[in-house]
């Protein structure tokens, strides 16, 4: 794996975006490219080999730092691997004994924004992440039906949720319609049902309900109040109306048509469809009369 990834890496040159085949391009500063010679060296000195890159060249103009792998054989026992994170195009090797080792291994940062794991495997990813997402705010599962599409895992799409526990920060971004609710002040209301449901403009269980001559399906969009109510005639629901549905819709399940199993199951005797029993409903609510 070390030969393959020195391979790929070692194609890769940094300079100028603008030039055609040129990948990557500079950090943001010369400090910042400092900042990420001084963590390498760090590393280096904890232990880690650099198997490719690590030194930047300083006779180039610019912010560039080359591709540079690393490798640390022992990551139990190095911990500035998971302490120091060079920002920038740094990768670090760690190998693992088994599946809960990586997992640890995967928490040791104590928080991070974005993970990827690589399995074909589905139970494996599953113990993976159930067992390393606390540590994570993102993790991408690649294998060969997603790779071909992949942008990478610090690649977020506008709906997903991007931040990351502990070291990471702890905040949060992006989400889609979640994201605006952390430019607002949410404050909870308590009070009566009634008052809640005039105060939010939503009806609920429990508040009082407004009754009036017009039926509703006789008013436009604007007349209709919040807690608007009907209260219309019974209907009984029989034998016949259960078989008849039955055999129109197809659905004979044997609580609705087996009169002696349903007897002897947990319903105790034959029931309505419940779909039958929301059309009737709808059926009694309904004004059959000729609208506006």
């Amino acid at each position: 794996m070390i030969e393959a990834l020195k391979a790929k890496l070692g194609k890769i040159q940094p300079g100028d975006p603008a030039v055609e085949g040129v990948r990557m391009g500079a950090l943001v500063s010369l400090e910042q490219r400092d900042d990420v010679q001084r963590k390498v060296d760090q590393l280096i000195a904890a232990g880690c080999e650099a198997v490719l890159g690590g030194k930047a060249d300083l006779a180039q103009p610019g912010a560039f730092f080359p591709p540079t792998l690393l490798l640390c054989q022992q990551p139990d026992e190095t911990p500035a691997v998971h302490e120091l994170e060079a920002f920038g195009p740094v990768a670090t090797v760690m190998p693992y004994r088994d599946a809960e080792h990586a997992m640890a291994l995967a928490r040791a940062g104590q928080g991070s924004l974005a993970g990827t794991l690589v399995t074909a495997e589905e139970q494996t990813a599953r113990e993976f992440i159930l067992g390393a997402a606390r540590a994570h705010g993102r993790i991408q599962v690649l294998n060969q039906e997603s790779s071909v599409e992949s942008t990478g895992h610090g690649s977020p799409l506008p709906m997903l949720v991007h931040g990351g526990p502990g070291r990471a920060g702890g905040g949060e971004e992006l989400g889609g319609l979640r994201a605006v609710k952390h430019y607002m002040q949410r404050t909870a209301i308590q009070g009566s049902p009634t008052m809640l449901a005039a105060v939010s403009g939503q009806w609920n269980y429990g508040a009082r309900v407004q009754e009036d001559a017009v039926h509703p399906f006789r008013k436009h969009f604007e007349e209709l109040r919040i807690g608007e109510s009907i209260l219309t005639a019974r209907r009984t629901v029989t034998e016949a109306d259960i078989a008849n549905f039955a055999n129109l819709s197809g659905d004979r399940f044997y609580a609705h048509t087996d009169k002696i199993g349903a007897a002897e199951s947990f319903f105790g005797e034959r029931v309505a469809h419940g779909y039958f029993v929301v059309s009737a409903a709808a059926g009694l609510f309904v004004d059959p009369g000729v609208g506006r």
